[in-house]
């Protein structure tokens, strides 16, 4: 919200690697690209399954050199993979592709699967309710972070916390948890 408020219309946010982050930003982002090394041993892994699942482009990276026959091989299983993932409920068919920064082939065609994106998600009002519902998301998600943080500092200040920590001698934190 910040950088749009700025004047930023393309904001680019980076992960670091399978897990919470990429599902939470998802309910930040218009358009999210997946980019995947080919031969690196993960192809189509399970742990791949979530993140897929959230992307509207796979693009296989360092398709270049003695790699290109990995990425396009890469490439062509993942488009089969993800026929066999449910339909996008804004009607959009996640793309694949393969690039390679080194010689700089496959950027264009990357940023034209993003402009056809957003054309189509503006074409069918999705862009809209997708921003309704991430706001939605934030919403809950502030609110419960704010309530446990909340309860907590309750539990500071009232001091109770000595008290929950000779508890452990005898029951289980799902024990005392509940009395709370």
């Amino acid at each position: 919200i910040l950088c749009e408020a700025a004047g930023f219309d393309v904001i680019l946010i980076e992960t670091v690697g399978v897990g919470q982050s990429e599902t939470t930003v998802s309910n930040l982002v218009d358009f999210f690209l997946l980019l995947m090394l080919a031969g690196a041993g993960d192809e189509l892994q399970g742990i791949k399954r979530g993140i897929m699942e959230l992307a509207d482009a796979l693009v296989i990276t360092k398709a270049d050199g003695d790699n290109i026959v990995k990425a396009k091989n890469a490439a062509l299983e993942y488009k089969r993979a993800l026929h066999l993932f449910p339909a996008m409920e804004n009607g959009w068919i996640p793309q694949v592709s393969t690039c390679s920064s080194e010689e700089k082939k496959g950027l264009t065609e990357i940023w034209e699967i993003i402009a056809k994106h957003n054309s189509q998600m503006q074409a069918n009002s999705f862009y809209n309710i997708n921003r309704k519902k991430q706001t939605t998301y934030w919403l809950h998600h502030i609110i419960k972070e704010e309530l446990g943080n909340k309860k907590y500092q309750q539990l500071i200040n009232n001091k109770q916390f000595e008290a929950l920590e000779k508890q452990l001698e005898h029951k289980t934190i799902y024990q005392i948890l509940e009395g709370l």
